[in-house]
């Protein structure tokens, strides 16, 4: 009679127990709903492609309720896509914010040998749920599209935007007002530089627009100068913005360029040096020197189209009144034909030859001219101390000719 009791009592405690982990079972669910998600910025290191040379960030939600960690990459483009390369050169270029999981994401990076970092942030529950909220409406297709800008509108500048509007604008209130002296075009040409060709195009082609000293929030457009600002933010909270970092992939290729002074000297000996040689030349050989004034001239006026058709056909506003206009100026074109003639052993140039050449010196002049004045201040100092002694130089030489 004592079997039934105690059968009794074991389902009795069997029932209880059972209740007892579905009741767990759903506070555990609950918990993870309501926990908030794990906020990253995932910092890559530049890579060897020549659109690669800025470097890349992303946005990471690690959200136990979604499982794996999700990667917003806000660097997406496509170059099949009908009318890029066109919209590229206007300056219209579109690209997208697109989510993907994390994995996937670092698989490229891991093929090529980028490093990758990421600084998971201090947020609270309503800050971290905001964010992750933002990116992942931002990126349905139907959203996911931005017109992108070099310096102003990038993948980093997204990154940043986003961070700073969860934070209710802390971020740029701590980084508008500091500055380290660097400007767009010491960026643009300090990333470029391992590609000649690339720096070469970002000095002379930026405008004044691109000297000016940058904020450290404006400097946030390079991924490698927004991870170092995080470092010495703090919330409202004034716990440190940046709650861990980890090193996620190892960097095997070349590292980040470092910043270096641009000393005026080199350009200015070599400029003095290529003047010098084509005074001594004019008075033996005219003719050769003839013979180089017409490959300069042709290399101005190539240079000078572009620069005049980036200023008013194009919407890259760093390349807008441009001083290296003054140097590699259009005119040059209407040279070509007297340089030609000069080549073939003419001995005297034409009225309107010397016009045009009096006029482009006196462009270069107004360079150097402009260059001493602060407002506004173009930082082309080294192509001044170039191409202006040599511009003096073929001026002489065939002013020289009209006197002979």
């Amino acid at each position: 009679m004592r079997k039934p009791e105690v059968r009794g009592r074991s389902c009795a405690l069997g029932r209880v127990v059972l209740i007892a982990l579905v009741c767990l079972a759903w506070l555990g669910i609950a918990s993870i709903a309501h926990a908030a998600p794990r906020i990253g910025v995932m910092t890559m290191q530049p890579g060897a492609i020549f659109f690669e040379r800025f470097g890349h960030n992303a946005l990471i939600v690690d959200d136990p309720a979604r499982g794996e960690p999700i990667s917003y990459n806000f660097g997406f483009f496509d170059l099949a896509e009908p009318g890029f390369v066109g919209r590229f050169a206007h300056g219209d270029m579109q690209y997208a914010l697109v989510e993907l999981p994390l994995a996937q994401d670092l698989s490229y990076y891991r093929e090529v040998g980028r490093g990758v970092r990421i600084q998971w942030l201090n947020l609270d529950l309503e800050q971290a749920r905001q964010l992750a909220d933002s990116l992942a409406w931002n990126a349905r297709p139907e959203n996911a599209r931005y017109r992108y800008d070099y310096f102003t509108d990038n993948c980093s500048t997204r990154v940043r935007d986003a961070l700073d509007g969860a934070l209710g604008g802390r971020l740029r209130q701590q980084l508008e007002h500091r500055s380290q002296g660097s400007t767009y075009r010491s960026e643009a040409v300090r990333l470029a530089s391992p590609a000649p060709w690339m720096w070469l195009g970002f000095d002379v082609g930026l405008g004044p627009w691109s000297d000016r000293p940058l904020t450290r929030w404006q400097e946030g457009f390079v991924p490698m100068r927004l991870a170092d600002a995080l470092r010495g933010m703090r919330g409202a909270d004034g716990r440190p913005l940046v709650r861990s970092e980890v090193d996620v992939l190892p960097h095997r290729i070349a590292p980040e360029p470092r910043e270096r002074e641009r000393r005026l000297w080199p350009w200015l000996l070599t400029g003095l040096a290529i003047a010098g040689a084509l005074a001594a030349l004019a008075m033996r050989a005219p003719r050769m020197v003839a013979g180089v004034a017409l490959g300069f001239w042709l290399v101005c006026g190539i240079a000078g189209v572009l620069l005049l058709y980036l200023w008013g056909f194009t919407e890259h506003r760093g390349a807008w009144a441009n001083q290296n206009l003054l140097l590699l100026n259009p005119l040059c074109w209407l040279l070509l034909a007297g340089a030609w003639r000069g080549a073939r052993g003419a001995l005297r140039p034409s009225p309107l030859f010397t016009a045009v050449l009096l006029c482009v010196l006196a462009g270069a002049g107004l360079a150097l001219a402009l260059h001493a004045f602060p407002v506004p201040a173009q930082r082309n100092g080294q192509w001044i101390a170039l191409l202006l002694p040599v511009h003096v130089a073929l001026a002489w030489a065939f002013l020289r000719r009209q006197r002979a």
